[in-house]
């Protein structure tokens, strides 16, 4: 989703939302009875979060440093425009190493957050990655720690508190 839709949150699915995040494997009837509401009022808010994408998933959330992958970077990428960003897309998504890639604006083309086992194996990846014919350059980051993980449910809150409703 790119952000076209403005989906309006109200508490009860903000409520909802922090139970799942806060407990994953919590089923429908318990988030019901938490919640004080009917266990259909549940599944119908459910579904309609999943369907307008403001949930986009109920998978675990893999931690990559647990499974050796103790490495993260960030790479920018500039891309030949006469390739173009579809064959650079295609390159990248082969790559397991590559968690994500964004177009984005500046002097470089995509932005990408890998990971790698050791900064030898880093090495590796980021030739993997320049390999393709329609990178031009490469820049790369590595972080030293996470400061912020990535998060969405102070966005959450904050999207019903800017509508003046209290959580």
């Amino acid at each position: 989703m790119n952000g076209e839709q403005n989906v309006q949150l109200d508490v009860l699915d903000v409520r909802l939302i922090e139970l799942l995040a806060e407990e994953p494997r919590i089923g429908v009837l318990e988030c019901s009875r938490r919640l004080g509401v009917a266990r259909g009022t549940v599944q119908a808010r459910l579904d309609k979060l999943v369907e307008r994408r403001v949930i986009e998933g109920f998978g675990p959330e893999i931690a990559p440093a647990a499974i050796g992958f103790g490495v993260t970077s960030f790479v920018t990428l500039e891309i030949s425009q006469r390739h173009g960003h579809d064959p650079v897309t295609a390159h990248l998504a082969a790559i397991p190493e590559v968690l994500e890639a964004h177009t984005i604006t500046g002097s470089s083309d995509l932005l990408c957050r890998i990971v790698a086992r050791s900064n030898t194996d880093l090495q590796r990846v980021i030739d993997q990655i320049v390999s393709s014919a329609g990178i031009t350059r490469a820049s790369t980051i590595i972080a030293l720690a996470e400061q912020i993980p990535y998060r969405t449910l102070p966005l959450v809150r904050s999207a019903v508190r800017a509508e003046g409703r209290a959580l």
